[in-house]
């Protein structure tokens, strides 16, 4: 009897190391999908971030710029378009942005959030590492949010607030989602178990993302596509009336180093957010970010000093944003020296993109959104390539498949890089331009020279920013 018992116990134990041996494969073969509470409360603290970046940072930043009659209607611009984004993003926006589609587009399998529950999960960049996928689409809202919001810094005080509604009702549909389909959207991860399923997931990603372009947290998708926009709109609407000729002048430098040190802060959310986990990546992010913007503040500072003789506040809060913008598609590859390399650099550049080339090509980019987002977007892309390299203190690129950093070739890179600026360049231009015409024949692009004279405050929104 009790050989039976032991013989039973035996078998019993066999069956069950069985059933742990099959459990255990079949863990293996399906990764183990985990969600870290500590990688969920970093994610709402840099979604919040990125939010307060728009509203009030960039609305103060670019308030402070116009002058003292058009300050509210740069509030009521950014504050509405961020508002107008976020309800595109969810009904529309984050399908055609994050799903399986085509290189270009997503598709409408999440319109209005369709399938999205509290248990659905977004992957991270570490394989079985996710997170829900709510505030996955929360973050990449703010991001949607943002980027129209920056175009409207190029044609300040003498547009329509209608005509920029419809305007960025269009370009966001047709600009926006589609690059950042084609910069951001992959399978994730987890499917990149070997070579060949590697070739099969990549197959499915964005058409840039296929081409190799690094955008760590949106150089292409938000600050070259935004700034192409800008200069356009600046060039079809034409310049202010008494460009050159009268003071236009900001009206409060405070109000806009107020709105440059929450963009600043903000930024933290937007570059180290983008990593999607609190691990030793996103501090790398962090530090990276904090040098670049104040090494691209010191370079400004010194180029204006030298040629103009005074350093003044609205340079330097200039080139702590430039410097930002550069950073941001680097920011998980560089190494902090390299960042700092990276921030004079474009601290240099973009104070002359914003005076010499300006003048020389005589647009009127009224707050220099193309001198700072399009140009220093377009140094901090093709940077990365450079800032990337281990060889630089950079991290390298990392290959799913063998889980290790891949050979690293800077020539290669770099052409992967011009693709993306290139793609940002030509496909945001074309339907900005288009964009712009079309609502110019619909509803009439520029206020009347009347409208123009007064104020936008007062004849477009009936009230003002300041009671004398």
């Amino acid at each position: 009897m009790k050989q039976l018992l032991n013989i039973f116990a035996l078998l019993a134990l066999f069956g069950l190391t069985g059933l742990a041996n099959a459990e255990e494969a079949a863990a293996a073969a399906a990764p183990v999908m985990t969600m870290n509470k500590g990688d969920m409360a970093w994610m709402i603290v840099a979604t919040v971030l990125v939010i307060l970046m728009v509203i009030p940072g960039l609305a103060l930043f670019y308030g402070g710029m116009v002058r003292a009659k058009n300050m509210l209607s740069i509030l009521m611009q950014v504050f509405v378009i961020f508002s107008m984004m976020a309800i595109l993003w969810a009904v529309y926006g984050y399908s055609v942005a994050f799903t399986e589609g085509t290189p270009f587009f997503g598709g409408f399998s999440k319109l209005f959030l369709a399938g999205i529950t509290p248990d659905s999960l977004a992957a991270t960049f570490s394989k079985g590492v996710y997170v829900p996928e709510y505030i996955y689409v929360a973050f990449q809202l703010t991001f949607a949010a943002i980027t129209p919001a920056l175009i409207i810094g190029s044609f300040a005080e003498r547009v329509k607030f209608s005509a920029i509604l419809l305007f960025m009702l269009i370009w966001f549909t047709f600009a926006y989602l589609p690059m950042a389909h084609m910069v951001w959207y992959w399978a994730g991860p987890d499917a990149y178990t070997d070579a060949a399923a590697a070739e099969k997931a990549a197959a499915t990603a964005g058409f840039l993302f296929q081409k190799g372009a690094l955008d760590f947290a949106g150089g292409t998708v938000v600050h070259i596509n935004a700034g192409i926009a800008g200069l356009i709109g600046c060039i079809m609407v034409g310049k202010r009336i008494g460009f050159k000729k009268e003071s236009l002048a900001p009206h409060s430098v405070t109000m806009t180093m107020i709105g440059a040190s929450l963009l600043w802060v903000g930024w933290f959310g937007f570059n180290v957010g983008s990593n999607l986990e609190a691990n030793g990546l996103a501090a790398l992010v962090f530090i990276n970010t904090l040098l670049a913007s104040a090494a691209a503040t010191l370079a400004w500072m010194a180029a204006e000093w030298l040629m103009r003789g005074k350093p003044s506040m609205l340079g330097a809060a200039s080139g702590a944003i430039a410097g930002l913008v550069a950073i941001t598609p680097a920011c998980g590859w560089a190494g902090p020296m390299g960042s700092i390399f990276l921030g004079l650099f474009v601290g240099a550049v973009c104070f002359w993109s914003v005076t010499g080339m300006k003048s020389m090509l005589g647009y009127d980019d009224s707050l220099d959104a193309f001198g700072v987002h399009g140009v220093g977007g377009i140094i901090g892309a093709l940077g990365t390539a450079v800032v990337a390299s281990p060889s630089l203190g950079g991290t390298g690129v990392w290959d799913y498949v063998s889980n290790g950093v891949a050979e690293y070739s800077m020539s290669t890179q770099l052409i992967s890089q011009a693709w993306g600026v290139g793609t940002a360049l030509v496909w945001s231009g074309l339907v900005s331009v288009i964009a712009f015409k079309l609502v110019d024949m619909l509803i009439g692009l520029r206020v009347s020279e009347e409208v123009e004279r007064e104020g936008l405050d007062i004849s477009e929104h009936g009230e003002t920013a300041y009671h004398h």
